[in-house]
């Protein structure tokens, strides 16, 4: 039976443990899964432009023996030239898995019904499951754990918060988030995350940024303006203006706390250029362990018991 993955909820706290264990694997060894997808072909069908989503998908498909194919919006427009069940249909019956990067999530969930062959979500606006993974990652790397950390999100309460979420609840993270008035994030989703979470998991939420960040171990911000909401630009500019993760913001925070940032980040905004090129900044390795993630997730979601 196929197996999709559309949010980080999808997996369960062991199944999570164990792809954050096989990505650490990987990236120690690159030879490691070298045939894991020998003979295999994934689909990469993007509404949306990505550099570090389709670069780390190809790589990482190339490294475990598979072929990739980049379907760009002008090559499917899913949706709109034909149905999305149809699309799914029919890749289905050429490839092996599809990596789908789209606008609404109800997109996303659509192509899953209808595709016999596994989907992974590379993006929706409702969910960014693979980002959390390599955000768990990073963070697991850097402290030697997961439970018990503090994460402080501060900026839009968007698709890269409601993964955090769902990946705390799975890892045992504490999350606090911090955004301005009206940019709150899905509260369905904030419940939904609280609800499933082990007792020991705390989240809070606030529109104060220096609280999210008190004490924290984990500093993660992300543009104000996601893809989509450029129209939007100068308002969120306006409502964002105290939200930005500084110096005087992150000295609030541990000795040892790093900053993270899923990227592009827009310098001088968001983030502070000094901040973002400081020691405490691990962005360009959480960068790349988008790579690592998800070799571990194409195995687990293709490979069906092939040695590597």
């Amino acid at each position: 039976m196929k197996r999709d993955f559309l949010t980080i909820t999808d997996l369960s706290r062991q199944e999570l443990a164990g792809l954050l264990r096989l990505s650490a694997q990987g990236k120690r060894a690159h030879s490691f899964g070298r045939r894991a997808l020998f003979g295999k072909t994934v689909a990469l069908v993007f509404q949306k432009p990505s550099v570090r989503t389709r670069v780390s998908f190809q790589v990482a498909i190339n490294q475990l023996g598979g072929s990739p194919i980049y379907l760009g919006h002008d090559d499917v427009q899913v949706g709109t030239r034909e149905p999305v069940k149809d699309v799914a249909r029919t890749l289905s019956r050429y490839v092996d898995g599809i990596v789908l990067r789209t606008f609404g999530h109800g997109v996303v969930e659509e192509f899953a019904r209808y595709a016999s062959v596994p989907v992974i979500n590379g993006l929706s606006d409702l969910h960014h499951p693979c980002q959390a993974l390599a955000d768990l990652l990073t963070v697991q790397e850097r402290f030697g754990r997961l439970r018990g950390v503090t994460l402080a999100y501060v900026g839009d309460g968007n698709n890269v918060l409601h993964s955090l979420l769902g990946a705390a609840g799975l890892s045992g993270m504490h999350v606090r988030a911090a955004t301005p008035k009206g940019y709150e994030p899905d509260w369905g989703i904030w419940k939904e995350a609280l609800a499933s979470s082990p007792d020991h998991v705390t989240f809070d939420f606030s529109h104060d940024p220096r609280r999210a960040v008190r004490g924290a171990d984990v500093i993660y911000t992300d543009v104000w303006a996601s893809m989509g909401r450029e129209h939007e630009r100068a308002m969120r500019l306006k409502a964002f203006r105290n939200f930005q993760v500084n110096r005087r913001l992150v000295s609030g925070a541990k000795p040892r706390a790093i900053v993270l940032h899923c990227l592009p980040a827009h310098r001088g905004e968001e983030i502070a250029e000094d901040v973002l090129e400081s020691p405490r900044s691990l962005v360009f390795a959480q960068a790349e362990n988008r790579l690592h993630a998800q070799k571990a997730l194409l195995m687990m979601l293709l490979r069906k018991g092939r040695k590597t």
